[in-house]
C-alpha cells in the first residue's frame, strides 16, 4: 500500500508540476466601431497536438451556411448537409479543393476530403449571398465567438506569435499579427484586436434566428 501511495504521490507531483508550466492566453476582436466580431480565426505559431482526422459538418439552414467559418486541420473531411426545404448547389473552385454538391431538402454530401492548408470560399449556385470559409491549417487555431473571445489554455511558456484573419477583411491585405509572451504560470495580458470590416456578404438575414 506504501509503495501504491508513493507511485499516486509521484504522479500528483508531476501532474501538478505540469500544471504550473502552463499558460492561458485570451485574444478579443472588435471592430472599428467597438462591436464584438465574431467569426474571427485567431492562430498561434504552434502546432496541434497530435489527434486522429475528424469529420467536420456544415448545415445549411435559412438559406445560410452555418457555421460561416470553420476551423479545420490537414487530414479532416468536410460534410455539406442541406437542413433546408429547398434545394441548394454547394460549390467551391479553389485549387485546395474543388467540388460541387447539389442537395435536396435532407441530403447530405460524401465527405471532402482537406489535406492542404489554406483558405476556401464555398458557395452555393442557386443562393449568391449563401457563402461559407473553410480554414485548414496546422497551428493552434480558433474561431472568436459573438462576444469576439478566444482561449488558449495550457500553452507551454514562451514567445507567441498570434494572426488574425476575418472573411470580411479587405482582400490581399495580410492577417494582422503581433508577438505576446506567456508566462509559466497564470495569463498573459489580453491581447485585443481591432478590425477594418467589410459589409457582411451573406445580406440582411436574420443572424440572431440562426442556431450558431
Amino acid at each position: 500500500m506504501k509503495r501504491w501511495g508513493s507511485r499516486l504521490l509521484c504522479v500528483f507531483v508531476w501532474g501538478a508540476a505540469m500544471a504550473a508550466q502552463a499558460g492561458t492566453l485570451t485574444v478579443s476582436a472588435i471592430d472599428s466601431h467597438g462591436h464584438a466580431v465574431g467569426d474571427a480565426v485567431i492562430s498561434i505559431d504552434r502546432a496541434n497536438p497530435p489527434a486522429a482526422a475528424s469529420t467536420h459538418y456544415v448545415d445549411q439552414k435559412a438559406e445560410t451556411f452555418i457555421p460561416y467559418v470553420e476551423v479545420m486541420h490537414p487530414g479532416d473531411s468536410v460534410v455539406f448537409r442541406n437542413s433546408d426545404n429547398t434545394r441548394h448547389h454547394v460549390y467551391s473552385f479553389s485549387p485546395l479543393a474543388a467540388f460541387q454538391f447539389i442537395l435536396s431538402p435532407g441530403e447530405s454530401s460524401a465527405p471532402v476530403l482537406l489535406d492542404h492548408t489554406g483558405i476556401i470560399a464555398v458557395g452555393c449556385n442557386i443562393h449568391d449571398r449563401m457563402i461559407a470559409y473553410l480554414v485548414v491549417t496546422a497551428d493552434q487555431s480558433q474561431v472568436t465567438s459573438k462576444q469576439g473571445k478566444a482561449r488558449f489554455d495550457g500553452l507551454p511558456p514562451g514567445r507567441y506569435t498570434v494572426r488574425i484573419w476575418h472573411p470580411q477583411l479587405s482582400p490581399g491585405h495580410a492577417p494582422a499579427s503581433v508577438t505576446v509572451d506567456v508566462p509559466a504560470e497564470g495569463a498573459a495580458p489580453a491581447l485585443p484586436f481591432t478590425l477594418r470590416l467589410l459589409p457582411d456578404p451573406r445580406g440582411s438575414a436574420d443572424r440572431e434566428q440562426l442556431d450558431y
